[in-house]
């Protein structure tokens, strides 16, 4: 029999396991004149970017300087694992793409300068066919790609229902969450859901630890059950850490003290090490963001950029590296968050520019496998708020594409045995 740390290793490797990528596309992150990239059907905020057929979605950033640069978009069609469809662009879109955006304002009124750039889809002159994963490719005049990221579109065809359990395996009981969902299709037939119907859940809108390709377990007429006891499974984490620079001349929310330079400089208050504490709740926003300011009517426009500094309380970790992340990089893991640790205050420490908002952000670990952990710092605690989607794919027999047919949701607050 396996002893306790053993089974917890072992649980890691499955869990790691399940979130292999397949050889999935990669997104592309922005270079450092390239902040606050929004995308979703709800502007503002780092949410899933996902929408119905024919909804509307959003892309919006800034671009650090006063040139009036010229930018361009490109959209491709991929399948549930994120590889490259089969369909040629007629099939998936109308209208075209490759098209300058034009819709685009430069900064009022702050200490950096920086444009503005909106873009919606659909538009008049391009619009999407099907359902889906999709990818949107921003290039530059130049037609060097500069970013790219991933969306989806759905077709509501099926119901799914989520529930959030506690681990069925006693050694994680504590530390992680267990994702049980059916799905229930009253409107169309789903013929060999074994071959034909795919699975994407996601935690807290981060593509990039989602548990792909869950098979059902048992078919219960027109009604798909899974229940897996550790295929499923999530770390708990923790609750996000949270700061508000909505003002710049004053201390906010989680920020200790300010102070002018070039810029804007707000210093928060240093972070402890939460893995060997209790779990203690406080409301966050699961990793997202949102640009607010006070006393201005745009914050689009009118939000400044100030650098804030933070700094962690902790040991320095041997052969591995910590970073900053949440909604407002993508969850990304680059020299731009990377920490620098201070012996001189045994602390780490980083200066990151940002726009005037609400942020959450989290401290991870990355070893020298690129093995991210998200609970070395924070923790992993079964209680923890967080919030889970289930993403159905339907490639019907003879068909050249997956299409989304439904989505479900819950939230971990409801957890259950």
């Amino acid at each position: 029999m396996l002893k306790s740390h053993q089974t917890l290793l072992l649980c890691s490797f499955l869990i790691n396991l399940s979130t292999l990528s397949f050889g999935q596309i990669k997104e592309v992150d922005p270079p450092q004149d390239i902040k606050t990239i929004t995308f979703g059907g709800q502007k503002d905020y780092a949410m899933l970017p996902i929408i119905n057929l024919n909804e509307r979605i959003f892309l919006e950033f800034d671009v650090l300087n006063n040139l009036e640069e010229d930018f361009y978009y490109v959209i491709e069609h991929y399948d549930y694992d994120w590889t490259p469809s089969r369909l040629m662009k007629a099939e998936y879109l109308s209208g075209m793409d490759n098209l300058r955006i034009i819709d685009y304002e430069n900064s009022f009124n702050t200490y950096q300068i920086y444009s503005h750039y909106r873009l919606q889809i659909p538009n008049p002159q391009t619009r999407l066919k099907v359902s889906g994963n999709y990818l949107i490719k921003i290039f530059d005049e130049n037609d060097a790609l500069v970013f790219s990221r991933k969306f989806m579109v759905k077709e509501e065809l099926v119901g799914v229902g989520v529930q959030v359990k506690r681990s069925r395996n006693v050694a994680m009981i504590n530390e992680a969450q267990s994702i049980d969902f059916s799905i229930k299709a009253n409107t169309i037939n789903l013929n060999n859901p074994a071959q034909t119907v795919k699975t994407v859940v996601v935690q807290n809108n981060n593509l990039k630890t989602a548990i792909y390709d869950l098979k059902p377990q048992y078919v219960l007429g027109n009604e798909l059950v899974y229940r897996y006891n550790e295929a499923s499974l999530f770390w708990g984490g923790n609750e996000y850490l949270f700061f508000e620079n909505k003002e710049v001349r004053s201390a906010n929310l989680g920020v200790q003290y300010i102070d002018l330079q070039d810029l804007y400089h707000s210093y928060l208050y240093t972070d402890i090490d939460r893995s060997r504490r209790k779990y203690t709740f406080n409301p966050d926003i699961n990793g997202g963001f949102k640009i607010t300011v006070l006393d201005r009517d745009d914050p689009s426009i009118e939000a400044d950029y100030t650098y804030v500094h933070f700094s962690l309380l902790t040991n320095e970790f041997t052969n591995e590296s910590v970073y900053v992340y949440g909604g407002f990089n993508n969850f990304s893991i680059s020299d731009e968050n990377k920490m620098i640790y201070n012996t001189k205050k045994n602390v780490y420490e980083l200066s990151m520019l940002m726009k005037q908002g609400f942020y959450n952000y989290k401290y991870v670990v990355v070893d020298q496998n690129d093995t991210l952990s998200e609970g070395s710092i924070s923790g992993n605690f079964d209680e923890t708020e967080n919030n889970y989607k289930v993403i159905v794919y339907y490639r019907d027999l003879g068909a050249r594409y997956d299409k989304i047919i439904g989505l479900g949701e819950a939230n971990s607050v409801q957890i259950t045995n």
